[in-house]
């Protein structure tokens, strides 16, 4: 059972504004009723602001939790999109290598890159939700299958399988507190989609937010970032992506087909699709272009061989799984589940 709880803003520092305290003090409360302790890392509230302005502060706050002995798990407060500010920080002197101990690590959408950083130096780790998305939901309660995964996670250490949602959810328009115990409108979910290729595959997953790793190789966003994610060979080679199976879902910017394709394109281009025993791809939120997704991961990895599985609940559309990556798994589409090695 997890004891106690740090949590970090590597990405935005939201969670410190006094607009949002009254959602933060919803995801307090449920923590506190698993019998949590909860930890806010010094620099995790000091705001938007200053949370950008200061990368290195950050840093130290993920290698003060990962030294920690006392805390059992790490979990990020939100994405956000600049987390690859901390590189320099991370692995010019071989601080998270030195750092890094076995502790559960859990978060999602920008917290993709830190994930890569973490398998770098070679930890195991768990992707899909995070504090103020999934704790502090406006609703009567967590949703119920985002619920199911997080407790499975705090008193096992571990998920043992994953299984499609029987629903999922419009994105929530507002977040002012008369929201607060408003349920969102639930339709039904058609389950885990064998786009292409055998419907059993297995390998250890690792991946995240398409989005995030488009701007691994475009500037668009940040003209040093595939400069820093290139100095440090933050990208995995296609060697180490030698029978994984790579996870790829889109955030709540709802990229285009257009930016989807090239998305896919530079990552055809490191040799990830020649090398992976298969592809996950999470529901998009709200739905939006998932006919055009569909189409373009078939046409564009050009592998008919390739298994392809499309609409799992995982990261930006809701409810949301957690998947743990770099355990083995099996993937079973006909039978509509994700099977995991037992043990974190």
């Amino acid at each position: 059972m997890i004891r106690n709880i740090a949590i970090v803003s590597l990405s935005s520092g939201i969670i410190g504004e006094p607009f949002v305290q009254f959602e933060v003090d919803i995801g307090l409360r449920r923590l506190k009723e698993y019998g949590v302790n909860v930890k806010f890392m010094p620099h995790a509230r000091k705001g938007l602001e200053y949370v950008r302005d200061h990368p290195e502060k950050r840093a130290e706050d993920l290698l003060s939790a990962f030294r920690d002995p006392e805390i059992d798990m790490i979990l990020c407060a939100i994405g956000g999109d600049d987390t690859y500010c901390l590189l320099p920080y991370l692995f010019d002197h071989n601080e998270l290598a030195n750092a890094v101990t076995d502790k559960i690590f859990l978060g999602f959408s920008d917290t993709t890159i830190n994930h890569f950083m973490l398998h770098k130096v070679g930890l195991r780790t768990f992707y899909g939700q995070a504090f103020f998305c999934d704790l502090c939901e406006l609703g009567p309660e967590m949703h119920p299958y985002t619920r199911k995964y997080f407790e499975e996670l705090i008193t096992t250490g571990g998920i043992r399988e994953i299984t499609p949602s029987d629903v999922w959810y419009s994105e929530r328009e507002s977040f002012t507190p008369d929201q607060v115990g408003r349920q969102l409108p639930a339709h039904p979910n058609q389950g885990f989609e064998l786009l292409q290729g055998a419907p059993v595959f297995s390998g250890k997953i690792l991946g995240g937010c398409i989005d995030s790793m488009y701007d691994f190789f475009d500037g668009s966003r940040y003209a040093d970032m595939p400069v820093l994610c290139r100095k440090y060979q933050l990208f995995p080679d296609a060697k180490d992506w030698k029978g994984r199976i790579l996870l790829l879902e889109s955030s709540e910017e709802k990229m285009t087909p257009e930016a989807y394709r090239q998305a896919l394109n530079y990552l055809k281009e490191t040799g990830v699709f020649e090398a992976v025993s298969g592809v996950l791809a999470g529901k998009p939120m709200d739905e939006t272009y998932a006919a055009e997704y569909k189409q373009l991961l078939v046409e564009v990895i050009g592998r008919p061989e390739l298994p392809i599985v499309f609409n799992l609940n995982i990261g930006h559309a809701m409810p949301r799984c957690i998947m743990p990556f770099g355990v083995d798994a099996v993937v079973d589409a006909e039978k509509q589940v994700i099977r995991f090695a037992s043990g974190h």
